[in-house]
This record gives C-alpha cells, structure tokens and sequence, in this order.
C-alpha cells in the first residue's frame, strides 16, 4: 500500500506553529497506517496551505479561515483511504 505524504506550510510571522502542529498530530493519529510523512513548512506571509501527495487541499487566504478538523479528516481521508470510517469525526455535509 502507498503511503500518502502530507505537507502543512504555515506563517512564522503569524505563530501558526502549534495550530499546524496540532493539525499534524490530529492527522497522524487518526491516519497512522496511511501516512507516510508529514512535514511542517514553515513559511511568511500569512501563509496556512494543506497538501496531500503534492495536491493543494486547504489555502487558508481562500478559505478565509482555518478548518475545522473534522472536516480536514474528512478531505484527507476522501484522497488516501476513502473507505476508511472516522467514527465520532464523521459529519454529514
């Protein structure tokens, strides 16, 4: 099985590090078979951007706000393991 590689790319400027740290974790620990790697990027600029397998997911600036983490479960779950059920992270949209 392919492992999946996530990115997270977030400001330095703004002290995003521990919400993007939080975020990797959440990640990680619900997705620990699928994930291969994870890497906190740090950037400027007000930059927040989400990658899974070099495919953009989540730009904060489009957005307009951060994700919410279930909802983040639920898009990165659809890209590497669709079948795999989230339990109480699972919401109707």
């Amino acid at each position: 099985m392919k492992k999946s590689r996530i990115i997270i790319e977030y400001c330095t400027q703004c002290n995003w590090l521990l919400r993007s740290a939080w975020m990797a974790q959440e990640l990680l620990t619900t997705f620990s078979l699928e994930i291969g790697e994870l890497t906190l990027k740090p950037g400027t600029g007000g930059i927040f951007l989400i990658y899974v397998d070099d495919k953009l997911i989540f730009d904060r600036k489009l957005v307009g706000s951060f994700p919410e983490i279930k909802i983040l479960k639920q898009n990165v779950r659809d890209i590497i393991a669709p079948e795999k059920p989230l339990g109480h992270s699972e919401t109707n949209r």
